[in-house]
């Protein structure tokens, strides 16, 4: 059975909406839950997650909404965080990290922070049984590849194209598969630009899929009620699973 991971932003557009809809995305089919850390310059996503990232600031969203929905979502589904390093760095990570441990979060995703600079703190996650995700690129050597992958943890982000997130562009991911798979059994699940339109295409040859802004795009239609966006997105989830597994 491939895996459906979903991005929900924390804390849009409240804490208690967010722990509703993660709740609901794990009875319709989502294995694991990202909970998107609101930051004000998030670079690596599209347009939907930064506009939602903004309103979720604007809306007054703090750190410690993370960790209240965490505490509750965490026992029930799957739990990541995915944030931006300085999130995380001015917590305290020496804290932060066995907090989270804690809490029974199982991986953070981080995608400003290369895969040299992680390793200055693969022992703290090692130490408190946490996935620091690895993140591959079509633009990688083989070289890279295998250096990234070999002390893989939980899964490997695999980065449909060398971009932000929520871009319908396409591109043949069967070699940079085949040369991950070569290096590692770690599961690799492909991202970025993953919707109901690309989803079954795109886990060809992986383990499973990371959709976000498919699902953001549903949170941010003002002309829905909170009970509609649930709704939405828990039948979007069975749709994206249902296909990565047709």
């Amino acid at each position: 059975m491939k895996k459906l991971v979903a991005y929900i932003t924390s804390g849009y557009p409240e804490k208690s909406f967010s722990i509703d809809l993660a709740l609901a995305l794990a009875e319709n089919g989502v294995d694991a839950v990202e909970l998107g850390v609101p930051f004000s310059d998030p670079v690596a996503d599209g347009p939907l997650i930064e506009m939602a990232n903004h309103k979720a600031l604007e809306l007054g969203f703090k750190f410690k909404h993370l960790l209240e929905i965490s505490e509750v979502i965490a026992p029930k589904i799957d739990t990541l965080w995915m944030g931006y390093f300085n999130s995380f760095y001015q917590h305290d990570l020496q804290n932060l990290i066995p907090l989270a441990k804690k809490i029974g979060i199982s991986g953070l995703i981080i995608p400003d922070l290369p895969h040299e600079e992680a390793l200055a703190y693969k022992e703290l996650f090692d130490l408190n049984e946490i996935s620091n995700i690895s993140f591959v690129a079509p633009t990688d050597t083989q070289e890279r590849i295998e250096e990234i992958v070999k002390e893989s943890k939980k899964f490997i982000y695999m980065v449909a194209y060398a971009g932000i997130t929520g871009s319908g562009v396409s591109e043949n991911l069967q070699p940079i598969l085949s040369s991950i798979k070569k290096y590692t059994k770690t599961p690799v699940y492909v991202g970025f630009g993953v919707n109901e339109k690309t989803a079954k295409e795109k886990v060809k040859g992986a383990d499973g899929v990371i959709v976000g802004s498919a699902f953001v795009d549903i949170l941010l239609q003002d002309g829905l009620s909170y009970g509609q966006k649930v709704q939405k997105c828990s039948k979007l989830a069975q749709i994206i699973k249902n296909k990565i597994n047709s």
